[in-house]
Order: structure tokens, then sequence, then C-alpha cells
């Protein structure tokens, strides 16, 4: 049996809330709601409708945003426990996000190295919020995901390797597809529910540690 490898979301599943949201819900013109809705319903790509909603924000507002999240951020329940618990048995874990570094890294810190972090790139040179994206799809992957995260999985698991996916929204919904393994929250595990995916629902990372410890147990 292989080594499982934990992919893990960042935003509304490390963090209690989704940060995108949260940000632009204090810093956005209403135009943000349109973008989401249509992102949530897949009639717009998560790439389109993120870059977009960035694009709804100027680029002075860097610190107000890091700031704004600093104060009110709540990490997960678990979560230091979990990622010493991965790290004391050799399982690796990446954290893959949609969000942006300038937000998810220093969020992050002291949880995981930076070399564990995939998420995407912000640029401030213009008037407003650009985003770069260095991990989009693969050849084999035509979703417009930004982050795309099957790809990321492709490139970091052997064919042999147990894939731990966890995560709470839509941008996890196509690793969720290709998972071995699926923690599930909110809107992901309502599509896991119409989409026939097993998975197990969680609300803290006790869970995912406690069953994640009884799938090491019965490797062999």
């Amino acid at each position: 049996m292989g080594r499982a490898v934990v992919i893990c979301d960042f935003d509304g599943t490390v963090t209690e809330t989704d940060n995108i949201i949260s940000i632009m819900k204090k810093f956005a013109p209403k135009e943000w709601e349109r973008l989401k809705d249509l992102v949530l319903s897949q009639k717009l790509s998560i790439q389109e409708g993120v870059g977009s909603m960035f694009s709804l924000l100027p680029s002075h507002l860097r610190e107000d945003i890091v700031g704004f999240l600093k104060q009110t951020v709540v990490i997960r329940k678990g979560f230091p426990e979990f990622t010493e618990y991965c790290r004391s048995n050799d399982i690796p874990l990446y954290i893959v996000s949609g969000g942006l570094d300038f937000f998810v890294e220093p969020l992050l810190k002291g949880y995981v190295r930076q070399a564990e972090i995939y998420c995407n790139k912000a640029d401030f040179k213009g008037n407003a919020i650009k985003i770069n994206w260095p991990h989009s799809c693969d050849q084999y992957c035509d979703k417009d995901c930004g982050c795309c995260k099957p790809s990321i999985i492709r490139k970091l698991v052997e064919h042999d390797d147990k894939v731990v996916v966890i995560g709470d929204s839509i941008t996890d919904l196509e690793a969720a597809k290709i998972a071995d393994i699926v923690f599930a929250r909110g809107f992901l595990a309502e599509k896991c529910s119409s989409l026939g995916i097993p998975y197990h629902e969680f609300n803290t990372f006790t869970e995912c540690l406690e069953l994640l410890s009884e799938l090491k147990e019965v490797e062999v």
C-alpha cells in the first residue's frame, strides 16, 4: 500500500470562514455577488470569476486586507494538531488554495512551510489587484480552474499513493472526483452527496486526524 498524501484546501477549510468571501464582503462593490453566484453555479469558470472579483479591488488595499484578515480569521479547531500528526508520521501535507499568496502565506506561517503551499499570486503593480495563475490546468483538465487542484495532485503523488482531499467548496470538487478519500463540509459535501462521491463529513480537524490515524493503522 502506498503512502497517504493530504491535499488540503485553505479558505473555509483551514479557516472557519472563506477568506475570499470575507474580503469581498468587506471591500468590494456589489458586483462581486453576481460573479460569486455564477462561479458556484458553474456558469463561470473559477479562474474568470475569481479574477474578475479581485479586479474590483484597488491595489492600495493590500495592507488593509491583510490587517483585516489577521484580526478576524479563526483557524479551525484541531488544525495545529493535524499538521503535527502529519509531520510526525511522515505524511505529506500540502495546502492547495484558490486564494492569493499575500494573505494565504502569512496566515499559515508557523503551521506549514512555504514550499508546501500552492496558491495563486497577486500582482499589485496596476490600479487594481490582478491575479497570476502559476498552477493552471494541465492537459488533462479543461475546467479553467485557476489553481488547478487535480493538476497539482498529478504532479505531487505517485501511482500507488492514497490521495486524501480535504475541502469545503466548488474549488475542491474536481480534486474530490479523483481522490481516494474525501473529507468534506459545506458546499463540497452537498456536491459530493448529489454526485455520489463517497466522503466523510467533518467540522474540525480533530475528526480528520482520528480517521487518518485509523487508516494508517491498517496499512500493511
